[in-house]
């Protein structure tokens, strides 16, 4: 048996169980990695919204990281919701020792429209931890906050892409969900010293997209993590979660989350 890749996820805890880590942990298990986590949030979270956020100590939350980093050769890692400047000031310094790839989903607004990054926070995430990741994932919001820029359309998300380069992330890309289109949803990559590659899926018509962003980052990054090309493990994660919307449900009040184990075969056990 192939042992798998460790892949970390340095996010927040949804006790919902929709998004953050608790997605991040199912699609690095149902896409073959073995998944570790440094908490950086706990939230009070259903389908319904975010009731309250408790943030630890910015020094423990470096604990996890360094006590993670120190038993297990990672393999690839993401970010997702890491709340303050403090905690990113925290872990930045350890995070540019890396020698695996990093995808960092520059989580700020819950899909039911709760703060996930304080406002301070936004100028520490561009000049501590954007510049050297290898892939950034902004929604349309996400790009438009971190840009100043104003996106409608594809050509919009492609110069958005380009300055986001600028700032010093190695690759971008923007996802186009929040753009209208009754048929596809279009990602945006833009990497440098190359145009920008469109990236479509078909649209699936569900209310329960709760956890999408966290599902595709990690997804990317079990896909780095196992040695796949930056495209190819994009393209695979777009794959895994468009099946996984297409076979999402309801399992309590809300918005749903996606399906992580639409691609796994459970009959008879």
């Amino acid at each position: 048996m192939q042992t798998p890749p460790n892949i970390l996820t340095i996010a927040g805890s949804d006790s919902g169980g929709g998004a953050g880590i608790q997605a991040d942990l199912k699609t690095i298990m149902a896409l073959g990695g073995y998944g570790m986590s440094v908490i950086t949030a706990l939230t009070a979270q259903n389908g319904l919204g975010v009731t309250g956020i408790h943030a630890p100590d910015p020094d423990f939350v470096a604990l996890q990281l360094c006590t993670v980093l120190d038993g297990f050769p990672v393999a690839a890692a993401k970010t997702g919701m890491l709340f303050s400047a403090p905690i990113i000031k925290a872990i930045a310094p350890i995070l540019r020792k890396r020698d695996f790839p990093l995808v960092v989903d520059p989580v700020s607004i819950s899909q039911s429209g709760s703060v996930l990054l304080q406002e301070d926070a936004v100028k520490a995430l561009v000049q501590e931890i954007l510049p050297g990741c290898d892939l950034l994932t902004p929604n349309r919001p996400e790009a438009e906050m971190l840009t100043n820029m104003t996106i409608d359309n594809l050509d919009d998300a492609a110069a958005a892409g380009e300055r986001l380069l600028e700032m010093g992330a190695r690759a971008v890309l923007i996802k186009g969900g929040h753009m209208e289109s009754s048929v596809v949803v279009t990602d945006c990559l833009c990497m440098e010293g190359q145009a920008p590659r469109h990236l479509p899926q078909a649209k699936v018509e569900t209310v329960n997209n709760h956890g999408t962003g966290c599902t595709l980052s990690a997804a990317i990054a079990t896909g780095l993590g196992k040695g796949l090309p930056l495209q190819v493990a994009i393209t695979r994660a777009q794959e895994f979660l468009n099946l996984a919307l297409r076979r999402s449900y309801s399992p309590g009040s809300g918005c749903g989350p996606v399906n992580h184990s639409a691609g796994l075969n459970l009959q008879g056990m």
